[in-house]
């Protein structure tokens, strides 16, 4: 294993987050924040609790995970498509050093920047509502597991896009409307049966019950599920990029 060259792709990936502190960390608290005060605060207000939590606190899990999410994908898309575009993906490729290497790398940079941003998201919720942590350790695996899942899905569409706006066409399209349909901001119990089923199909319904979950012991389903669907994403991702660096997949321009 090199180490010399994931730390170096590791610390060129990062110093581009402090180059960029207004876009990559300012913004998306900014904008969380946002959320906070329309739904937690202006509506909050006017709702009951949901499954005993106060609505202002129920909604903290599922911000943090909407944005971990967005953010993983920006940040892993736009790092791996950058050399591409650039022309510098070639030097990668020539020197010494093996995919899995620069797969970690690169989406150990973006992930290291979500579970950043995930943290600070989560004091400026302490701003605006109270909350406890039931499960801590199992709320930062579940964390560090969606950064690195959802860095390795962005990952994998830096590689797909041949053009900027190729970047933003499943972030905007599928994986933000998945999330704001996936219980960010109410539980499914409280849709029509119908509709509860069909939330089901709904990956981004099993990362943000077990996230919810390993903050107040509450979930639509088992956390178990949710674990393990989180994993099964995970090892679709593992194997969609082992295909790519085998076949060389649009790995140039």
């Amino acid at each position: 294993m090199n180490f010399y060259a994931i730390r170096a792709i590791y610390h060129f990936e990062l110093a581009r987050t402090w180059r960029t502190l207004m876009q990559s960390i300012a913004a998306p608290v900014i904008s969380t924040s946002l959320y906070f005060v329309v739904f937690g605060a202006a509506i909050g207000a006017r709702m009951v609790e949901v499954n005993g939590v106060s609505y202002g606190a129920f909604i903290v899990p599922g911000l943090i995970m909407m944005a971990l999410m967005t953010e993983s994908i920006s940040n892993a898309s736009f790092g791996i498509f950058m050399p591409k575009y650039a022309g510098t993906i070639y030097e990668v490729l020539s020197a010494p050093v093996s995919y899995v290497e620069i797969v970690i790398g690169y989406v150990g940079a973006a992930a290291t920047k979500s579970i950043i941003l995930g943290v600070l998201i989560l004091a400026t919720a302490r701003l605006f509502v109270s909350f406890d942590i039931a499960h801590p350790i199992l709320m930062v695996a579940f964390l560090i597991l969606t950064a690195v899942t959802f860095s390795l899905f962005g990952f994998i569409i830096g590689i797909w896009a041949t053009g900027f706006e190729k970047l933003q066409i499943i972030p905007m399209l599928i994986v933000t409307p998945l999330a704001f349909l996936g219980g960010s901001f109410y539980s499914i119990s409280m849709l029509p049966p119908v509709w509860q089923k069909i939330a089901l199909i709904n990956p981004v319904v099993y990362l943000i019950s077990g996230f919810r979950w390993s903050f107040y012991g509450t979930s639509d389903v088992s956390v178990a599920i949710s674990a393990g669907m989180t994993l099964v994403f995970l090892a679709l991702c593992l194997a969609a990029v082992s295909w790519i660096f085998k076949t060389g997949y649009r790995l140039k321009m």
